[in-house]
């Protein structure tokens, strides 16, 4: 079987990693398997794509399809320009896409026009919300998709209620987690740590990237004033992403307790989230990781598509207002950290999973 893996945002290599480990380890057991690694370059900034492939061990890509950022119909587009020329001159058997970028979707279109079978890793996750183009993109790859991977139940019930055929679906684990679990022992501090005075439970980490939040300049600046007082005696360890660091560029802010500093490598950021105090965040993803680590995280958005890590883990849900996010927070503060588990095949086995069910194909 010879399979292309796509991977074209950080949340994508983060998720390949373990997939390639498991293909590489039964390609050496004998097993009729191989891959080729395509690279959309949706990310193109060294801090959010090359290292993540250097730190995870990911092999260098065989291409590179460096399509870069632009509009959603432009990105879309350039990426299925590109990867249909690149699998008209290296067909295969399947072609695999994990998570829910531009590349997913793209990238999963051009294959089933090419009547090449696709495998959608992180597949059935819904959030509601047809405003996020990940959603789309989501439900787009889900209609045309031939071998659905999900991370729980509630995303496999997604997929049956429209109707999908439960043979093709296939409940596996959680391929970051895989991630997670495989480099724990590797995570460092990064440089900034004793300049910055940092100690275990001193600091909150800060991520801010979606429209909703970091788009109107002037309630941006309310928002990070608002997060700045709120902490108290916390510092702010605010990783800019950045779409956020052109939105600020030419602001200048005065906060007390919070430190900007650049996109940080897998390693150092895992160290931080592990070591936090508490994590405020727009991503998905990231909350699927404290969860594990049981570290408390406070989503600002209105919807979650995994909500497994707030019925299970540590995850809850604030809205976009600096008002909700404070009420929660000092609730939070007030009763100390909830209860929380870790959900079910969470356990860093997932991409072992996925390359039996497809030897079996």
């Amino acid at each position: 079987m010879k399979i292309t893996i796509i991977a074209g945002a950080r949340p994508n290599f983060i998720k390949i990693a373990p997939i390639i480990k498991a293909i590489e380890k039964n390609k050496k057991l004998g097993k009729d398997i191989s891959y080729r690694l395509v690279h959309t370059g949706q990310h193109y900034d060294k801090n959010l794509s090359d290292t993540f492939f250097e730190e995870l061990n990911i092999p260098k890509p065989d291409a590179n399809l460096d399509v870069k950022s632009g509009s959603q119909a432009i990105q879309t587009a350039a990426i299925m320009v590109a990867f249909e020329k690149e699998l008209m001159q290296n067909l295969c058997d399947l072609v695999l896409v994990v998570g829910d970028v531009n590349s997913t979707m793209a990238c999963a279109i051009v294959a089933k026009k090419m009547n090449i079978k696709v495998a959608h890793v992180e597949a059935g996750i819904r959030s509601g919300d047809m405003t996020m183009p990940e959603e789309i993109n989501r439900i787009v790859t889900d209609s045309i998709t031939d071998y659905f991977f999900t991370t729980s139940t509630t995303a496999s019930e997604h997929l049956l209620q429209i109707g999908t055929n439960p043979d093709h679906v296939h409940f596996v684990g959680n391929v970051m987690i895989d991630t997670l679990y495989e480099n724990l022992n590797r995570i460092s501090a990064p440089v900034f740590w004793k300049d910055y005075q940092l100690e275990q439970n001193n600091y909150v980490v800060l991520t801010l990237h979606r429209p909703a939040n970091v788009d109107e300049v002037n309630s941006l600046i309310d928002l990070l004033k608002g997060i700045d007082e709120m902490v108290e005696d916390k510092k702010i360890i605010f990783p800019i992403h950045p779409r956020t660091k052109s939105i600020l560029a030419d602001i200048s802010l005065q906060l007390k307790n919070t430190y900007l500093v650049e996109p940080q490598s897998y390693l150092n950021f895992m160290f931080l989230i592990k070591n936090s105090f508490a994590v405020i965040t727009d991503s998905g993803g990231i909350s699927e990781e404290t969860t594990v680590l049981k570290i408390p995280c406070f989503t600002m958005r209105n919807n979650t598509e995994r909500p497994e890590t707030q019925s299970i883990g540590t995850n809850t849900l604030v809205g976009t207002s600096i008002e909700k996010l404070r009420k929660v927070y000092s609730e939070f503060i007030k009763t100390s950290r909830k209860a929380s588990g870790i959900p079910e095949l969470w356990d860093g086995k997932a991409s072992e999973r996925i390359v039996e069910i497809l030897l079996k194909k």
